[in-house]
C-alpha cells in the first residue's frame, strides 16, 4: 500500500512540475523581452560592437556541452563567449538532434563567420549548499530509493504471501518500466535551464536507472531464485536490459551508461551454464563494448569508453585464468575488435591530425583521448600476457594469438597521431610475451627415449617465426607511420624510428638466443641483415626527402634508422659468426660506417664507430680472451690477441684521425678517448699474457707486472699530453690527467704497501742493479720525474707537484730497498728483522738524497723538489735522533751524528747563497729597519 502511495505521488510531483515549469518560461520570456529592450536603447560603439562575442546557436551551445574533455594537443579555439561562460558550461548535456559532425564543424568554423550582432553572455552559475542539498542530493538518493522500493516491494509480498511468485516478478516489472517510462516523460517536459545546470543529477536519468536495476533484479530473480526460466533466456534478458539502458543514456546521460555497462559485464558472471560457451561469451562483451563506444562516440564520453576497455580486459584475465578448457581465439578476436574499434569510433576532427597539434615530448604524451587509448593498450597487453600464462587444451597457439593482439595495437599506435601510449605499450608487449615465452619453455620437460626409440628433437618453429614475423611488422607499421605523420609529428616519428629497429633486433635477439642455433644460425642471420639494408635504405628515404631550409635542423629520425640498420647488421655478425671473428668485423663494421661519410654526410654515420667500439670492450669484458683460454696460445705477443684487440684499436686510431677536423666536436672528441683507451688496454694485455705464462684471469698481479702497467699509465698520460699540444683537445688535456692521477694512486696503493717485497716477500732476483727494484720502483720513478718535468707549464701546478713527489716517493723507496737488499740478500722481507750497519746505511743514503734533490731543484728551479728534500731531510733528522741514538753504538753513533749535523750545516748555507742570489742584495739584519 505504501508502495502505491509512492509512485502516486510521483505522478502528483511530475504534474505540479509541469505547471512550475510552465510559470517559470513564462516569467524568463518576459525577463529576455525587457533586456532585449534595455540593450536596443543604450548607443552601441563601433569598438565595443566589433569586440562582442559572436552568437551561438542554442543547440550549437548544447552540442558543446557535449564535449566532456576537451583535446590537450591542439591550438586555442576562438573565444565565442567571455571567459566565464565556458566555466558555466555543463559537460555532460546534448541535444539529441545535434551530431559529432556539427559539432567539429563548428568548432572549426573562422570568426568571421560569425552574426556580429552582441549577445550578452550568460552570468556564472555557482554551486552552493543549498543547490547540493536542494537539487543534486535528492535526486541521486531518490534515485536509490526506488531502486530499493522495487527491490522491497517483492520482498514484502513475499513475506506476507499475497501473491504467487510469477505474479510478484510480473508486478516488479511492470513497476521498473513505469519508472523508466516516468523518467522519459519528466525528461519531455523538463525545463532547459535544468538539464543545463544539473546535468549530473537529472530526475529523468534517476528514474531511469532506478527502473533498469528492478528489471535486471527481476529476470535475476525469475533465473536464479525460482528458476521459471533458463539460462540463456534469462541471459539474452539481462543482455537486453542492459543493451537497452545504454542506448538510453543517450537521452539521460554517462551515469546511465555506466549502469548499463556495469550490468552488461556482471550478467555473464550471474547467469551460470553448464556448458559455457566462450565464443557466445565475448561476442556478447564485443557487441556491449561497441553499444558503449558508440553512444560514447556521439556524446563525447571518455570515462565510459574507458571502463569498457578494463571491462573486457578482466573478462580476458578471469577466462584465461579460470577456463578449464581454454581457446586463445575468442578472446584474442575480441580484443583486436576492440583496438580496431577504437581507431575507428575516435578518429574524428576533435582528436585527428588536422588540428593544430602542441609541440613537445609533454604534449604528445598528454593528447586526448588519454583515458581510452591507455586503457585499452594497457588492457589488450595485460590479457594477453595473461594468456600466454594458460595451457590451452583447445585452439590455436597462443602465442600467436598474442602476437596478432600486439600487432593490432601497434597498427593503433601507427595509424593516429595522438596513440603514442598504443604504440610503446605494443612495443613493451611485444618484447615482454617473447620473453615469457621463452621463461616457460626452459621448464618444458623433454620424455626420455625408452628402448631403441630415437630421442625427441624439440623445435621452436612457431615461436621463431612469429617472433620474427611481429618484427617485421614493427618495422612496416614505422614506415607507413613515417610517410604520413613524418612532418607534423617529429617527436612521435623518433618514437617509431625507435621502435621500428628496435623491437626486431629486441625479438630475434631473444629468438636467438633461446631458439636458435648459436654456433652459426642462418635464419636469424638474414633476417637481421635484411633488416640492416631496408632500414638502411629507408634512411637514404628520409634524408632525400628532409627539409633543405632549415639550417642545423637534425632529422632525428633519419639518424635513428640509421643507427638501427647498425643494430640490424650486428645482430647478423653474431648470429652467423662468433668469437675473434665476430670481434674484429664489428670494428671493420663500424668503419665501413665512417668510410660512408664520403658518400653520404649523414651526421650519424661516425657515431656507429664509437657504437662499434664500446660493443667490442662489452665483448672484450665478457671474455678477455676472445676465443677460450684453451685456445689461447702461450707465445707472448704473436697469439690471438694481438689481431683481437690490435685491429680494433687500429681501426679506432683511423677514424680518431679521420674525424680530426669534424666540425662535430662530440664525436672527435668521444673518438680521441676511445681510441686512446684501447690502445692502452691492447698493450695492458699483451703485457699481462706474456707475464703469467699465457694465463688471463684474475689472480692479483705481481709487483713486475704491476711496475709495466704503471708506466704504461705514465707513458700513456705523456703520449696524450702530446696530442693535445699538436691538437688542442678536452680529450686530451682531461684524458693525460686522469691517466696520471689513475697512475699515481696505483703507485701510492700497490708499490708503497700491497706488492712491495719488504711486506709480500717476493723475491728481487739475483743480479744486483737489474732485478725487480729496478722495474718496480726506479723505472716508474724517473718515469714520473720526466712527465713531471715535461708537465711544467702545460698542466696545472698541483697536477705537477704530484707527479714529481710520486717520482720521489719511488725514487726513496728504491734506494731504501737496495739498501736493505744489499745488506739482506734476495729476500728482503721485514720477518729478518735490521743490522746496526744497515741501519747506519739508512741514514746517509736518505741524507745524500736529500742533498741530491736540494741540487736538481734548484738547478731546475723546481720548488717541489726542493720541498722533497726538506721532507726527506727531516725524516732523516728524525731517524737519528730517534733510531740511530738508542740502537746503534760506538763509532757507527758518533759518525752517525757528525754526518747528519754536516749534511744540515751545508744545507743551510746552500740555501743562505740561494736567496742572497734571488735578491740580489745581502740580507737585512733583525735590528735594522731597512733604507728609506
Amino acid at each position: 500500500m505504501i508502495e502505491i502511495l509512492l509512485l502516486l505521488l510521483v505522478i502528483l510531483m511530475v504534474g505540479l512540475n509541469r505547471k512550475t515549469s510552465n510559470r517559470v518560461t513564462a516569467l524568463e520570456t518576459e525577463l529576455e523581452a525587457i533586456k532585449a529592450g534595455l540593450l536596443a536603447t543604450q548607443p552601441v560603439s563601433t569598438a565595443a560592437s566589433t569586440a562582442a562575442p559572436a552568437p551561438v546557436p542554442a543547440a550549437a551551445v548544447i552540442a558543446t556541452e557535449a564535449v566532456t574533455e576537451e583535446p590537450a594537443v591542439r591550438a586555442e579555439p576562438v573565444n565565442l563567449a567571455e571567459p566565464g561562460t565556458a566555466e558555466a558550461l555543463p559537460e555532460e548535456t546534448i541535444a539529441a538532434s545535434a551530431t559529432a559532425e556539427d559539432v567539429a564543424a563548428m568548432e572549426e568554423a573562422p570568426a568571421a563567420a560569425a552574426s556580429t550582432a552582441p549577445t550578452p553572455a550568460k552570468p556564472k552559475n555557482r554551486e552552493n549548499l543549498e543547490s547540493y542539498l536542494g537539487a543534486r542530493w535528492p535526486v541521486w538518493v531518490g534515485g536509490v530509493a526506488l531502486a530499493f522500493g522495487g527491490i522491497f516491494l517483492v520482498r514484502a509480498s513475499i513475506e506476507a504471501g499475497l501473491l504467487g511468485p510469477g505474479a510478484r516478478l510480473v508486478l516488479a516489472c511492470l513497476f521498473g518500466l513505469v519508472l523508466m517510462a516516468g523518467g522519459e516523460i519528466v525528461r519531455r517536459r523538463a525545463m532547459p535551464q535544468v538539464s543545463d545546470r544539473f546535468s549530473n543529477a537529472m530526475i529523468p536519468g534517476a528514474l531511469t536507472a532506478a527502473g533498469a536495476v528492478t528489471l535486471l533484479g527481476a529476470i535475476y530473480a525469475a533465473y536464479g531464485v525460482y528458476e521459471f526460466i533458463g539460462a540463456t533466456p534469462a541471459f539474452v534478458l539481462l543482455a537486453l536490459v542492459s543493451l537497452a539502458t545504454i542506448a538510453l543514456s543517450l537521452l539521460h546521460g554517462q551515469a546511465l551508461a555506466g549502469l548499463g555497462l556495469l550490468a552488461s559485464l556482471l550478467t555473464p558472471a550471474l547467469v551460470a551454464s553448464d556448458e559455457p560457451n566462450a565464443n557466445a561469451l565475448f561476442l556478447f562483451l564485443g557487441l556491449t563494448w561497441v553499444a558503449v563506444n558508440a553512444a560514447s562516440r556521439f556524446r563525447r564520453w571518455t570515462i565510459v569508453p574507458m571502463l569498457a576497455n578494463i571491462g573486457v580486459g578482466l573478462w580476458v584475465i578471469a577466462y584465461a585464468i579460470g577456463a578449464d578448457d581454454f581457446d586463445p581465439l575468442p578472446p584474442a578476436l575480441t580484443l583486436i575488435a576492440m583496438i580496431g574499434g577504437t581507431g575507428f569510433f575516435w578518429p574524428g576532427a576533435v582528436y585527428g591530425r588536422d588540428r593544430v597539434a602542441k609541440a613537445g615530448w609533454g604534449a604528445m604524451l598528454g593528447r586526448q583521448p588519454l583515458t581510452i587509448t591507455l586503457s585499452v593498450a594497457i588492457m589488450s597487453v595485460l590479457p594477453a600476457l595473461a594468456m600466454l600464462a594458460t595451457n590451452p587444451v583447445t585452439g590455436i597457439d597462443p602465442y600467436f594469438a598474442v602476437a596478432a593482439v600486439i600487432a593490432a595495437l601497434a597498427a593503433l599506435g601507427a595509424s593516429r597521431a595522438y596513440t603514442v601510449w598504443p604504440a610503446m605499450i605494443a612495443a613493451g608487449g611485444a618484447v615482454l610475451s617473447l620473453a615469457v615465452v621463452a621463461i616457460s619453455l626452459l621448464d618444458t620437460y623433454v620424455p626420455q627415449p625408452v628402448g631403441n626409440e630415437p630421442l625427441p628433437v624439440m623445435t621452436y618453429t612457431t615461436e621463431i617465426a612469429v617472433s620474427l614475423l611481429l618484427g617485421a611488422i614493427f618495422t612496416m607499421l614505422g614506415f607507413a607511420f613515417l610517410r604520413r605523420f613524418r612532418r607534423a609529428e617529429p617527436e612521435f616519428a623518433m618514437v617509431w624510428s625507435v621502435l621500428m629497429s628496435g623491437v626486431p633486433v629486441a625479438l630475434a635477439t631473444i629468438s636467438f638466443l633461446n631458439f636458435g642455433n648459436l654456433g652459426r644460425d642462418w635464419t636469424h642471420g638474414l633476417y637481421g641483415l635484411g633488416l640492416g639494408l631496408v632500414l638502411l635504405a629507408g634512411a637514404e628515404w628520409l634524408f632525400r626527402e628532409r627539409d633543405e631550409t632549415r639550417e642545423g635542423y637534425i632529422d632525428w629520425a633519419a639518424n635513428l634508422l640509421v643507427a638501427g640498420s647498425f643494430a640490424g647488421f650486428t645482430f647478423a655478425l653474431h648470429a652467423l659468426t662468433n668469437g675473434i671473428v665476430t670481434t674484429v668485423l664489428l670494428s671493420v663494421l663500424g668503419f665501413a660506417y665512417v668510410l660512408g661519410m664520403r658518400a653520404r654526410p649523414w651526421p650519424a654515420l661516425p657515431w656507429m664507430m664509437a657504437a662499434a667500439i664500446l660493443i667490442v670492450f662489452g665483448r672484450i669484458a665478457w671474455e678477455p680472451t676472445l676465443i677460450g683460454q684453451n685456445s689461447l696460445g702461450t707465445t707472448p705477443f704473436f697469439n690471438a690477441l694481438l689481431p683481437g684487440y690490435g685491429i680494433p684499436t687500429l681501426l679506432a686510431i683511423a677514424t680518431a684521425y679521420l674525424l680530426k677536423d669534424s666540425t662535430d666536436f662530440r664525436i672527435r672528441n668521444l673518438m680521441q678517448a676511445l681510441a686512446s683507451l684501447a690502445s692502452l688496454m691492447t698493450v695492458a694485455v699483451l703485457v699481462r699474457h706474456a707475464m703469467n705464462g699465457g694465463v688471463l684471469d684474475d689472480r692479483v698481479p705481481t709487483l713486475g707486472e704491476q711496475s709495466i702497467y704503471t708506466l704504461l699509465t705514465v707513458g700513456f698520460s705523456g703520449i696524450l699530453m702530446t696530442l693535445d699540444l699538436k691538437s688542442p683537445s678536452p680529450v686530451f688535456r682531461w684524458g693525460s690527467m686522469i691517466a696520471g692521477v689513475l697512475a699515481t694512486i696505483n703507485a701510492l696503493s700497490l708499490h708503497v704497501f700491497a706488492l712491495n717485497p719488504y711486506f709480500s716477500g717476493e723475491n728481487t732476483g739475483s743480479w744486483p742493479f737489474l732485478n725487480l727494484l729496478l722495474l718496480g720502483y726506479l723505472l716508474p720513478g724517473l718515469a714520473y720525474a720526466l712527465v713531471a718535468y715535461y708537465a711544467r707549464g702545460r698542466r696545472p701546478m698541483p697536477y705537477v707537484i704530484m707527479l714529481a713527489l710520486a717520482g720521489a716517493v719511488l725514487g726513496f723507496l728504491w734506494a731504501t730497498l737496495s739498501v736493505r737488499r744489499f745488506w739482506q740478500g734476495e729476500n728482503i722481507a721485514d720477518w729478518k728483522g735490521f743490522m746496526a750497519a744497515e741501519t747506519y746505511t739508512y741514514s746517509v743514503v736518505w741524507l745524500l738524497i736529500g742533498v741530491a734533490l736540494l741540487a736538481i731543484g734548484s738547478k731546475l728551479d723546481a720548488k717541489s723538489l726542493r720541498l722533497a728534500s726538506a721532507g726527506l731531510v727531516l725524516v732523516a733528522v728524525v731517524k737519528v735522533f730517534l733510531v740511530d741514538m738508542s740502537n746503534l753504538e760506538g763509532i757507527l753513533r758518533a759518525l752517525s751524528f757528525i754526518g747528519l749535523g754536516a749534511v744540515l750545516i751545508g744545507i743551510g748555507l746552500f740555501y743562505q747563497r740561494i736567496l742572497v742570489n734571488k735578491s740580489g742584495e745581502p740580507a737585512t739584519p733583525d735590528s735594522q729597519e731597512p733604507a728609506a
